[in-house]
């Protein structure tokens, strides 16, 4: 087993190769870039595009006055939908307009446009204060700091305790997908909702199940090695489960070819339960109106989870590019950091705060669920999600999804064409 602090060293250890990759642009720094002073940051206004989880907006807010207070600057909080994050990024960096900083999940599509925090950090010891590998998963080919990694994610699925109970089912320490499945019949049978398991339409979360049957999009090394048979495996079981009705293939279909959440299926108790991942805790703790719980993930040929991370950037075209370090230097400082995480029910990054841990206010033993399954993370997850191939192809796992629930296609064809997206996302980003 791994601990948090390995994972999080792997995770980045493989985001290196991936940022050390041939054909990626250097990021570069002004030589006379230096950290802000008082008179720089008071009366200066910040523009942070921002996707939020749930409730970690308002943590967010509470920081950010936090720091307008101390600095005198302002801060625009511009929420932008997930599904929109990175084509209204791409959008305003093409216009010459990108934000002085933004939250996001993947560095990759914006690597050449990131702004190199290094010169204008006011203590040049802030990126070691990180997981060693995270740190170096921001790194850019001559040592750039591209971004601070704000926290770590981790897929797995949550149950309602409430119908569990009433159709007199039990919550397992560890369960098979078998077993997951048969649970969530059972308790769609006995409770009369309309669905038993729900799930993120997202490559990303169905990327956790290919993990859980026996493969990756990639290797350690980064290469292409989606397993066509284990793959289309899952891809089988997961369209029996909409085919019988067990998932809600409407859902799947009439979303297009974009990601969605399907938190609103189990708060509305549609369906007994739910694959997402840790960020739903704090939305959960606040609107839920029923007992649940974050469970194991189910296990196949092995278990665990699937790993993902969230970064504060800045570009080289920002307006006010050494205060926007500075706001992410303070935002990720050892204290925010830990107010943060403990609010919003985040993983925490610092090698300071993973070590004693987070004493979180509130559903701590969901958060253990989720630090425990961090250690059963195939070490070829990291290699996968960390990859600049990784969003292209689950892109094509998502969509040819969709055509076989649509039944265009079969599961074999499927994984088939995923494994070939692979391969031309991997030879295009490596420059083979």
């Amino acid at each position: 087993m791994r601990s948090v602090r390995g994972i999080g060293a792997l995770f980045a250890v493989l985001l290196v190769l991936c940022a050390c990759a041939p054909g990626v642009p250097e990021a570069t720094a002004p030589t006379d870039a230096r950290p802000a002073s008082p008179d720089q940051l008071r009366g200066v206004e910040l523009d942070y595009l921002y996707f939020t989880d749930g409730a970690d907006e308002i943590a967010t807010r509470q920081t950010i006055e936090k720091f307008e207070i101390a600095t005198g600057a302002r801060v625009n909080l511009q929420l932008v939908a997930y599904a929109d994050l990175e084509r209204t990024l791409q959008a305003r960096i093409s216009g010459g307009n990108a934000p002085d900083v933004a939250r996001t999940q993947d560095l990759n599509p914006y690597r050449a446009d990131l702004l190199d925090l290094r010169p204008y950090l006011a203590d040049p010891t802030f990126p070691e204060a990180f997981l060693p590998d995270a740190t170096r998963a921001v790194r850019g080919p001559g040592g750039e700091f591209l971004g601070a990694p704000s926290d770590l994610t981790l897929n797995g699925p949550f149950v309602n305790l409430d119908l569990f109970a009433k159709a007199g089912v039990p919550v397992p320490e560890r369960w098979s997908w078998t077993e997951l499945v048969d649970a969530a019949e059972k308790v769609r049978k006995a409770t009369g909702t309309p669905y038993a398991i729900a799930m993120d339409k997202s490559g990303h979360r169905l990327s956790t199940m290919l993990s859980q049957f026996g493969t990756t999009f990639f290797d350690l090394e980064g290469r292409p090695a989606l397993a066509v048979e284990r793959a289309a495996e899952a891809l089988k079981l997961f369209a029996e489960l909409h085919a019988r009705g067990s998932m809600p293939t409407d859902f799947w279909l009439e979303s297009g070819s974009r990601y969605k959440g399907a938190n609103e299926i189990f708060l509305a108790q549609h369906a007994p339960v739910y694959l997402s991942g840790n960020w739903q805790v704090s939305q959960f703790a606040k609107t839920s109106q029923f007992r649940w719980a974050a469970a194991p993930n189910p296990c196949a040929a092995r278990c665990g989870g699937f790993p993902g991370g969230k970064f504060m950037v800045s570009f080289k075209q920002a307006k006010h590019p050494a205060a926007a370090v500075a706001f992410i230097e303070w935002m990720n400082g050892a204290q925010r950091q830990r107010e943060l995480a403990a609010k919003a029910q985040f993983l925490p990054t610092r090698k300071d705060l993973v070590t004693p841990g987070i004493s979180y206010p509130e559903r701590v033993d969901d958060m253990r669920v989720f630090l425990a399954e961090a250690k059963l993370v195939p070490a070829e997850a990291y290699t996968t999600n960390s990859s600049a191939a990784f969003v292209r192809t689950a892109n094509a796992l998502r969509d040819e999804v969709g055509k076989m629930l649509a039944g265009r296609s079969s599961p074999d064809d499927a994984a088939r064409t995923v494994r070939l997206v692979s391969e031309q996302a991997y030879a295009e980003v490596s420059g083979r």
